[in-house]
């Protein structure tokens, strides 16, 4: 199997007012946020175009369930569907639902400590 995670592609957590937030990481920190949050945009060892995304989320989201944790963290994977089969034969909670949107696939784990965790295998180059 290729490698398992390749980066951090997001980190979202939730948030009492998210415009609210956004705006405060806008003026304070110069983030420049938009209704999604923040893209950051980077280059790998390679030279390859990366980013990570940063959201706050409202804090009644249902995204982060069935966990009960405030935060959830994105990594990039090379082959979700692969990985998810491993993963489950390892015996790590796999959430049995994958969607494909226009950025990817995208599939869920839980961890030891119940936080769940987004896969998520980007269809353009420049999100791997």
């Amino acid at each position: 199997m290729k490698k398992r995670v390749t980066g951090i592609g997001g980190i979202f957590f939730k948030s009492q007012d998210p415009k609210a937030t956004k705006d405060w990481y806008n003026k304070h920190l110069g983030l420049n946020t938009d209704q999604w949050g923040c893209t950051f945009w980077w280059k790998d060892k390679d030279a390859n175009d990366c980013s990570t995304q940063w959201s706050p989320m409202n804090e009644q989201s249902e995204h982060f369930k069935p966990s009960e944790k405030q935060f959830m963290v994105n990594y990039r994977v090379e082959n979700l569907e692969e990985l998810l089969k491993v993963l489950k034969e390892e015996g790590v909670e796999v959430l049995d639902e994958i969607q494909v949107m226009e950025e990817g696939k995208f599939g869920w784990i839980i961890d030891p400590d119940g936080n769940k965790i987004e896969l998520w295998e980007p269809n353009d180059k420049a999100f791997l």
